[in-house]
């Protein structure tokens, strides 16, 4: 099992528990976790969600070994497209839609497919060590599958980490509005239950309308179609880097390796 699930007062505590490879994600691990956030949303004793990574790093991100993936002798755009929906972003769209407050609590790297797992969060609490990035373009595709780049960090500082490939900081994320509290990294499991067990006094019903209309007024904004489409943008880099480089994952696999030192 790569998740740890547990309740208490109210709280259900998700947790990536894959240290050994700083949280990467494979198939196995991402099944388990949307198992894991049907599973909190369902039950009544559950009024709070907190998500959170075991060791040194939140998540970096997928897993570009993950032996759930076709062999990438035989791999095509169409394969792609269909593993990619189905746990890269239709995943991550149930979970920001889970009527239930939910809080995120991120260390150490999140990379990339790291976003997947901490944006669809309504709250995000960071440590002081915590660094965010999207390396993806050096691999010749436009951002990771679910884009919410421009809402999280407005349009400008979203084309630089974009167009860079450098990480963000707790402390810039904060000013930007991504992350709502950075704190030292001793303290993060803790400040993040304190702030879950003040919100779970809150009446459910009143805490499921209010995270329903700001989500909501998002949507109407676009969130949910450009959500959708950038994702069919994101299949376009697939298909470039397949016709360049033989399978988008396999480049510069090492420069990625070294951000995780």
């Amino acid at each position: 099992m790569y998740i740890r699930y547990e309740v208490a007062d109210r709280i259900a505590t998700i947790t990536l528990d894959r240290p050994e490879a700083a949280n990467a994600q494979n198939g196995e691990l991402l099944d388990q976790l949307d198992a894991a956030w049907v599973r909190a949303a369902e039950d009544d004793d559950v009024a709070v969600i907190v998500l959170r990574g075991e060791g040194k790093h939140f998540s970096a991100g997928h897993d570009l070994k993950d032996k759930s993936w076709p062999d990438p002798s035989k791999i095509t755009l169409d394969r792609i497209y269909g593993l990619e929906s189905r746990r890269y972003l239709e995943y991550s769209l149930r979970w920001r839609n889970v009527p239930k407050p939910s809080i995120a609590a991120v260390q150490g790297r999140c990379i990339a497919g790291g976003l997947l797992l901490c944006w669809p969060c309504d709250l995000i609490v960071a440590a002081d060590d915590a660094l965010f990035s999207d390396p993806v373009v050096l691999m010749g595709i436009g951002g990771v599958e679910y884009h919410g780049h421009t809402w999280e960090l407005g349009a400008r500082k979203a084309k630089e980490i974009l167009f860079t490939g450098r990480p963000v900081t707790a402390e810039e994320a904060r000013q930007v509005g991504m992350v709502n509290k950075v704190v030292p990294r001793a303290e993060l499991d803790q400040q993040t239950r304190e702030l879950a067990a003040q919100i779970a006094t809150m009446p459910p019903f009143g805490l499921r309308q209010a995270k329903r209309a700001v989500n909501q007024t998002l949507d109407v904004q676009g969130f949910y179609a450009a959500i959708q489409s950038v994702f069919d943008v994101h299949q376009t880099g697939h298909g470039n880097a397949l016709s360049v480089n033989g399978f988008p994952i396999l480049v510069r696999l090492d420069d990625m390796k070294a951000n995780m030192q």
